[in-house]
This record gives structure tokens, sequence and C-alpha cells, in this order.
């Protein structure tokens, strides 16, 4: 039988990762194209807003960005205390009076039923299984009724571990499905990413889910 993962060794050694490469993450992704998520999420909640957003595992602030230029009300959260800053730096999002809070995915304080949209766009997939039942329903008591949950993580074949010094769990869509209708959540859509590719060479899953 083997052993519950160790969820301090988990959010210590991750966010260090992320902590110690916080400036070259930022370069590495701060021109990805992602508006396809932020679109399917917006699509899927239906209002034309202002609509609370909150972007978990917002990192330096890439998103924060794109949604308040869209006229949205985003709020960011993120473990990695040099993304949050880095975030909170950003004149764009101070302008617009954007929070953004420092949690540990495992360690969540959340309000209930505040957010119309939750987008978590590869984030989800640092959570181990054993608690993943726990952060979709605190996710999901933090959506409003009706309110749309995006995720967005790199499929594989179920299984989970270290990869360098970050813990990963890599779902296929019939396990990850079984863990988000386990949390309360009913499925709207799914596509895999980037588009136009073979479905071999599309390694991440995009998912979108409501809050009955």
């Amino acid at each position: 039988m083997s052993q519950p993962p160790d969820l301090d060794e988990i959010s210590r050694r991750t966010l260090g990762h992320y902590s110690a490469s916080a400036e070259r993450f930022w370069e590495g992704t701060r021109d990805h194209d992602v508006s396809q998520n932020i679109e399917a999420l917006l699509g899927a909640i239906g209002a034309e807003g202002p609509c609370r957003i909150l972007d978990f595992g917002c990192g330096p602030g890439r998103d924060l960005v794109d949604l308040v230029r869209r006229g949205h009300l985003p709020t960011g959260l993120d473990g990695a205390a040099p993304f949050v800053e880095m975030a909170r730096g950003r004149a764009e999002l101070q302008a617009a009076g954007v929070e953004v809070w420092h949690q540990d995915f495992l360690a969540l304080e959340l309000p209930e039923g505040h957010f119309d949209g939750v987008f978590a766009n590869a984030s989800l997939f640092h959570v181990p299984s054993s608690e993943l039942p726990r952060v979709l329903g605190q996710l999901r008591q933090s959506l409003r009724p009706g309110g749309v949950l995006f995720s967005s993580n790199p499929r594989g074949l179920n299984n989970e571990g270290w990869s360098g010094e970050r813990y990963g769990a890599w779902h296929d869509l019939e396990r990850w499905t079984a863990f988000v209708t386990g949390a309360g959540f009913e499925a709207i859509d799914h596509y895999y990413r980037p588009a136009g590719l073979p479905r071999e060479q599309q390694s991440w899953l995009a998912s979108l889910w409501r809050r009955p």
C-alpha cells in the first residue's frame, strides 16, 4: 500500500521551485496566449458582466490584466509569494483595485457564493488526488449558484508524483470528470490544447463545469 503524500513537503518544495524561478517563469510565460481559455470561461458564464472571477494560480498576473482589460473584476490567488508581489505591483491592476491573495492551494480561505467564475489555468494539477475532493469543494462553495469553474491541466494516465521539485497529477478525462462531478459540479464542455494539432500532440485538457 502506497504512503499518503506529505502535504507539507509538497507545498514547501513546489512553492519553493516557483519562488526561486519567478522571474524566469514570467519571461517564459508572459506571451502565452490563453485567450481561448478565458473566452471559454466567460462564454459559459454567459453574463455581460462585469463578472467576478477568481484567477486560481494567477502567477505574476498576466491573465488578471487581460480580465481587467475585458471589463471584469478579477481577484488573484497564488501560493508563491514572489508571484503575489509581482502581480500586486502591476500598475494596471493597482489602478483597477485588483486584490491578489497569498494562499496555499492546500489551505484555502475563500468567501462563499462570491464569484461568477473560477479560472484555474495550469494550477489544479498541483493538488494531490487525496486533496482534490476538498479543494474542488472549496472552489465550488466560492462560486455563486450557476457559477462556472474552468480548469486546464496537463493530461496523462492518472499518475502523480514529483517532476523535479514540483508535485503534479496527470489525469485523463474520465478520472478528472469523476473528481469534479464528485465535488458537486455539472459538466459543460471540454476540449484539448493546443488547438489544431493531432490529439497525441495536445497535451492539455481544458474543461468547464457549473455549480448547480
